[in-house]
């Protein structure tokens, strides 16, 4: 059960009907539910999550990255919302399960997870050799901030969820253990 109060998007008010009446009118899910208990976070959550897409990484490397942030906070809301979403992206459960370990089958894609979990195992204090790989693997510079972006948002909500303890939305199931 959440922690935290569970705004009702058809009784919200203000930023928070704005938001479920506009950009969440499809996505009432509990995670956005309880961050809507401060509008202008849930507001800004939005806008920076969308902004870090579309960049460098397609939408399955995005996926690859939440996943194996998620398996490095054990964080089962996100395991189970990305795994439905990456599978919708063609992502099959055994590469999100690998993903959610580090690995991935294609080349650029495992150099993505490497810089990634060397990004968060040194706090951000990678070294020349992890950036010349990344590049060396066909990132840029835009990649380098996209990927910085995108774990950022996914230990937001790896970290809310915690606090929050939220209730794994009806529409995903539970990943599998790992």
């Amino acid at each position: 059960m959440a922690r935290l109060n569970v705004v009702d998007p058809a009784a919200a008010v203000g930023k928070a009907k704005e938001l479920f009446d506009g950009p969440l009118a499809k996505k009432k899910l509990n995670i956005y539910r309880g961050i809507a208990n401060n509008p202008a976070v849930l507001d800004a959550f939005l806008k920076f999550s969308g902004g870090v897409r579309g960049g460098s990484l397609t939408p399955a490397q995005h996926e690859l990255i939440a996943l194996y942030c998620a398996q490095s906070t054990s964080c089962d809301y996100c395991l189970g919302a990305h795994t439905k979403v990456a599978s919708s992206l063609g992502i099959d459960a055994k590469a999100a399960v690998e993903a959610r370990k580090g690995i991935a089958r294609d080349a650029k894609d495992q150099a993505l997870l490497r810089f990634a979990a060397a990004l968060l195992e040194k706090k951000g204090y990678v070294s020349d050799a992890d950036l010349k790989a990344f590049r060396a693997a066909g990132f840029d510079d835009a990649a380098v901030v996209e990927t910085l972006g995108a774990l950022a948002v996914n230990y937001f909500t790896n970290y809310f969820n915690h606090v929050n303890k939220t209730e794994l939305d009806t529409m995903f199931d539970p990943a599998p253990k790992v």
